[in-house]
């Protein structure tokens, strides 16, 4: 009998190549059609492997998930960037490579971040999410997740409207 081990860890600067794998692949199935493509584009090729290793050098808190030997997903988190809502930690990007998506990897990765943001005494989680991505809003909503502000962003030429997603401690 095979066991595949399921870990959650945090990033190493070695596995840069492979997050920017995993963020070209999950952004593209996420976004394209959303996020115009000259702008999906662009944004994908800036966050290639020396973004990730720069990142992790830097301390940012990037974790993340391992099934077997294959690196699956990643969760970039901290301090909550919104001062104006009075929630401590925010989740920046959670990215699943869609070939492990829709297998509760994505609820695995989101609990490590929330509890490595508690334990850093950053109490309260924000997310946010383009209100058009249906799956994210979903996921989030099936989280416990509760709206409680909105924004736009402007892609290009595209103004696309944006939902934070709360979490109490």
């Amino acid at each position: 009998m095979n066991t595949l081990v399921i870990e959650i860890r945090r990033a190493k600067v070695a596995d840069a190549p492979v997050i920017a794998a995993v963020h070209d692949a999950a952004w593209r199935a996420a976004y394209r059609g959303l996020i115009p493509g000259l702008e999906l584009e662009r944004m994908v090729e800036r966050r290639g492997p020396q973004w990730w290793q720069t990142a992790i050098r830097r301390g940012s808190r990037i974790s993340v998930l391992l099934v077997g030997d294959d690196l699956a997903g990643y969760v970039n988190f901290g301090g909550n960037r919104a001062k104006a809502l009075p929630y401590g930690g925010e989740i920046y990007e959670i990215y699943l490579h869609p070939q492990y998506q829709g297998l509760g990897f994505g609820q695995r990765l989101f609990a490590a971040a929330r509890r490595d943001l508690a334990l850093a005494r950053l109490d309260g989680l924000v997310v946010w999410a383009l209100a058009e991505n249906e799956n994210a809003v979903g996921f989030y909503k099936a989280l416990g997740g509760q709206p409680v502000a909105s924004s736009t962003e402007r892609f290009g030429t595209k103004t696309l409207d944006k939902i934070a997603f709360a979490w109490q401690r």
